[in-house]
């Protein structure tokens, strides 16, 4: 039987070695379970699953390494990207100079997708690149909507984020969605961006007091799971009284037991929940794929689990259409490929190798767990109460400016506040 060898770098130690941990289980087991079904064809041949990977320790300067190990001399079939933007464009950076594909489980950047062009790059050229999660710009859409189907008016929306490429995605994706039509039309206002680095003896004073001068009663915070944590503190406090909250690590399961009882009500995006509830043309379901991680005792079962044995089963697919382990056969094939895993469904756009096809989730917390919400509830569908009804009776009216007057105050802007100096 054929060896089809996937090379990649994982963070199974350093900063994200939690994830990188969970990564590494979700890939054994979808090598077992192709293995021990008999692998699969290409073109008539029998094939198993191979996996070949190092510990990048979460550094970019390891992830070159080991990428350079993996196609100059490992020589691998097919390479799978490492976890997080930032290591993931110095594995694309490599595969770039080595002509291979990298199939991009763990980077949400959308930059990945862009990047620097070689001066003869032709604009219908494949980008030798696939995504399999929604880029960041998409993050915090889901959100937006939600605000915009909340009864009162005036809708005053705060954007705070940290100083990295990978916040900035987002809320530059989260003013775009603030800007539609139908969202302005439903009484959506962005009226502060507050860009910060986050420094405990400053910053909460700058930002309350810039929440306080626009009025703001709906907050995006886009950061590091610290950053978002901190945010959060500061706008659940009596001082604050921000009833509308949404952030980026409320999609970690790990955020209610850190966050407490003010967790209540806070809505994050979400790329994976193993509550979803869908039937996947390929591979197990959701709720299948997480038991089966917790009987291998896995170290946890999040979002980039699902991603990694999700682009294990696309990655197949693709071979199978290809019929040969080409990397620009394989690139074609995966332009063309639509299908439904564990994760969602899968659709790329055929020149940058964007995911298009997969929609990001929204989850709630709620009495201590995240749950699953629509981001255009049925208000007679007894669904979770957002924002909730705690939050809406401690915010006062003349704060929540519950007017019916479509026209805005007179000379009132967006304020934008960077924070401090340095990034």
């Amino acid at each position: 039987m054929r060896k089809i060898v996937i090379g990649l770098s994982l963070p199974l130690s350093g900063e994200y070695s939690a994830i990188g941990l969970q990564i590494e289980a979700a890939l054994r087991l979808f090598a077992d379970d192709v293995n021990g079904a008999g692998g699969f064809e290409i073109a008539g041949e029998r094939c198993a699953i191979d996996l070949e990977y190092r510990d990048d320790c979460s550094r970019r300067d390891r992830v070159r390494e080991v990428y350079r190990w993996l196609c100059f001399e490992r020589h691998v079939d097919v390479l799978f990207g490492t976890y997080s933007t930032a290591l993931t464009r110095v594995a694309a950076e490599v595969a770039d100079e080595a002509g291979m594909l990298l199939i991009n489980h763990g980077g949400a950047g959308n930059n990945l997708y862009t990047g620097v062009l070689p001066s003869d790059y032709v604009s219908d050229r494949r980008r030798m690149i696939v995504g399999v999660l929604s880029p960041a710009s998409d993050y915090m859409s889901g959100f937006v909507r939600l605000i915009a189907t909340l009864k009162f008016w005036r809708k005053r929306v705060a954007i705070v984020t940290s100083k990295t490429p990978f916040a900035r995605e987002i809320a530059t994706g989260a003013e775009r969605d603030c800007r539609q039509r139908r969202v302005w039309l439903h009484g959506v206002r962005l009226r502060l961006k507050f860009s910060t680095s986050f420094d405990p003896g400053h910053t909460p004073g700058t930002l309350a007091a810039a929440l306080r001068r626009n009025r703001i009663n709906a907050i995006i915070s886009a950061g590091s799971y610290g950053h978002d944590l901190a945010i959060m503190r500061l706008c659940t406090s009596p001082a604050a009284n921000i009833p509308v909250l949404g952030c980026v690590a409320a999609g970690i399961a790990r955020f209610g037991k850190d966050l407490g009882e003010e967790a209540e009500g806070i809505v994050g995006p979400s790329q994976w929940e193993p509550d979803a509830d869908l039937v996947p043309e390929i591979g197990p379901s959701p709720r299948d794929f997480s038991r089966r991680m917790r009987a291998a005792g896995a170290p946890g079962c999040d979002y980039p689990a699902a991603q990694a044995y999700a682009a294990g089963l696309v990655t197949i697919a693709a071979l199978r259409d290809a019929g040969r382990v080409g990397q620009d056969q394989i690139r074609r094939a995966f332009s063309g490929l639509r299908t439904t895993t564990l994760f969602g469904d899968f659709a790329i756009d055929p020149t940058s190798g964007r995911q298009v096809g997969h929609k990001m989730l929204l989850v709630q917390w709620h009495r201590g767990r995240k749950v699953l919400i629509d981001d255009q509830p049925d208000p007679n569908a007894g669904a979770i109460e957002f924002p909730s009804g705690w939050r809406m009776v401690l915010a006062s009216m003349h704060y929540f400016g519950l007017s019916r007057d479509n026209r805005e105050p007179a000379g009132e802007v967006m304020d934008e506040i960077e924070d401090d100096e340095e990034d």
